[in-house]
């Protein structure tokens, strides 16, 4: 293994990645060190508040999932081209501005260990600033051209609707399971998509190559977020980036707990499961620490293991377009790291 992805000197996450050549690597990683100085510099503005506020989430840092999907789908062009990293900033700009919604939305303290922009100032001042964010994307997709625009507001429609679906629920009589599959889908496959797209457009790759690379970015970003809804619950330490079992805790019906209320086994373990979590939340410790303990043995969580791996090799087959280089085997094997974390 030549390397795992490593933020430029400031500690971007681990996610499993082989990069499998070295000027890969460095060609990556040289993208995405650029992308941190451009965002603090993106965010800025002449109000100190707003700069701050701003800032907040781009210096806790994170992932930077979606800028590195950019950079490796510009390997399959030329990764040098000017416009490569404006779109990566593109893209992380408005997850970011999507962080600072979730966050007031889902009432959080705290995010990526730090507390939340809502709960440091106020639910009104988040909102703004993650409007301000958006806004600073647009202005940059802007430069990029007609296209980039277009696309950067079909993907914000899709996170909204995403985000809409997921606040109202499945409608009386769908599946429960196919309703959290689209909303994944809608507000986090559609954004990765994107990112990977931008990386092939912006580094000037064949029509077909980048079709290639927007399904695969669709199909592990989807996959990403289950494996993180799996670790969760397996996962005995901090390993998902929260403590295990704050789904649970906070009645968030992720895809193990719906393969759990809609399962018909008989057995005790499985009705005792289905007893406690049709409940709703599961907030008293005693309960919370049974209902993990049934669900880390449960059919359902290794059914969910299934659907993980199922996407993992979709995204898989989705690169076979691709030339058989060393881009197309790093994004390979972040199949194989997805499709194996929760084991």
């Amino acid at each position: 293994m030549v390397g795992h992805v490593v933020r430029p000197a400031d500690g971007l996450t681990s996610i499993g990645l082989d990069f499998v050549d070295a000027q890969v690597e460095a060609s990556v990683l040289g993208v995405l060190a650029t992308v941190e100085t451009e965002l603090r510099a993106s965010v800025a503005s002449a109000d100190p508040l707003v700069t701050e506020a701003a800032r907040h989430l781009v210096e806790a840092g994170g992932k930077r999932f979606r800028p590195l999907l950019v950079a490796l789908g510009a390997q399959f062009g030329d990764p040098t081209a000017a416009q490569v990293v404006p779109a990566a900033v593109v893209m992380e700009l408005t997850h970011l501005a999507t962080l600072y919604h979730d966050d007031v939305m889902d009432e959080a303290p705290v995010r990526r260990g730090a507390p939340s922009a809502n709960s440091r100032w106020t639910n009104s001042v988040a909102i703004l600033v993650g409007d301000y964010l958006f806004a600073r994307a647009a202005d940059l997709a802007a430069d990029l051209g007609t296209e980039a625009v277009r696309l950067q507001a079909r993907t914000f429609a899709r996170l909204v609707h995403g985000q809409i679906a997921e606040t109202v629920g499945p409608r009386a009589g769908a599946d429960p399971v196919a309703h959290y599959l689209h909303v994944i889908g809608e507000k986090t496959g559609s954004l990765i998509a994107t990112s990977a797209r931008f990386g092939g457009m912006f580094g000037n790759a064949s029509p077909e190559h980048i079709a290639a690379l927007t399904g695969y970015g669709e199909t592990i970003g989807v996959a990403f977020q289950l494996s993180d809804d799996l670790l969760d619950i397996a996962s005995e330490s901090t390993q998902s980036g929260k403590t295990p079992g704050t789904d649970l805790r906070e009645g968030v019906p992720t895809l193990p707990v719906l393969y759990a209320l809609a399962s018909d086994d008989s057995d005790a373990a499985s009705v005792r499961l289905r007893d406690i979590l049709s409940a709703g939340p599961v907030t008293e410790d005693d309960l919370h620490a049974e209902a993990l303990g049934l669900l880390r043995e449960s059919p359902a969580l290794k059914r969910a293991r299934e659907t993980v791996r199922s996407y993992a090799e979709e995204a898989r087959q989705q690169l076979s377009p691709l030339p058989d280089t060393a881009p197309r085997r790093a994004m390979e094997s972040l199949c194989d790291f997805i499709a194996d974390r929760t084991s």
